[in-house]
């Protein structure tokens, strides 16, 4: 099942070229042609929106190999492919860049409110999706949704701010380095702070990795 069977161990610098390999290729290929415009059946588009448009299948492919190698794909995975499928085609149907820079305001708003609901029941839905990763007590994931709750809302309003005020190629710079390193450099140091919560992945006795 995606997301619950054990991954296939890689080569790591293959794994990064899968997972970040089609972004890369979306910024070099808006860079080659954000000047230009095409025309399709009679309909003028910009290269942002043809550059939108490349990358879904090229996400899809990398992702269908990545999936090949190592039998899985994380669930925040599959539900970004979905948002970069969906917002890819609505912004070629209408021809209006503005719902593939919207998607990534939506993408962190939806992480930001299923972290939400887990906290309002009293779960961490992070510990379902990334226990297997990182093992660690149950305090600790919900103090790490607790940040994560909130650092999504702040990215999905920076995102938000960034595209409604800024210059496409500012947004489309932002988007492909800023974004990812800030949440990196977040995980990073959280991981870091909670280092007392950690357990031994061969502790058997873990209270619940997957609350």
């Amino acid at each position: 099942m995606i997301g619950r069977k054990k991954p296939k161990e890689i080569n790591m610098a293959l794994k990064q070229v899968l997972e970040l390999g089609p972004t890369v290729v979306f910024f070099l290929l808006y860079l080659r042609i954000q000047d230009d415009t095409f025309q399709f059946n009679g309909t003028e588009y910009s290269g942002f929106i043809v550059a939108a448009v490349v990358f879904v299948p090229i996400l899809l492919v990398a992702m269908a190999i990545l999936w090949r190698l190592t039998g899985h794909l994380s669930r925040m995975q599959v539900f970004t492919a979905f948002m970069v499928i969906f917002f890819g085609g609505l912004t070629a149907w209408f021809n209006d860049e503005r719902f593939f820079k919207m998607k990534t305001s939506i993408v962190y708003g939806c992480f930001s409110a299923l972290l939400g609901i887990g906290l309002a029941q009293g779960r961490s839905y992070l510990a379902w999706v990334m226990g297997e990763l990182i093992p660690m007590e149950h305090e600790g994931w919900m103090i790490l949704t607790r940040r994560l709750f909130v650092f999504f809302i702040v990215l999905a309003i920076g995102n938000e701010l960034v595209w409604r005020n800024m210059s496409e190629a500012a947004w489309v710079k932002i988007e492909t380095f800023a974004f990812p390193a800030a949440l990196f450099a977040f995980l990073w140091w959280q991981i870091v702070a909670l280092q007392k919560y950690m357990i031994d992945p061969e502790d058997k006795s873990d209270p619940d990795a997957a609350a």
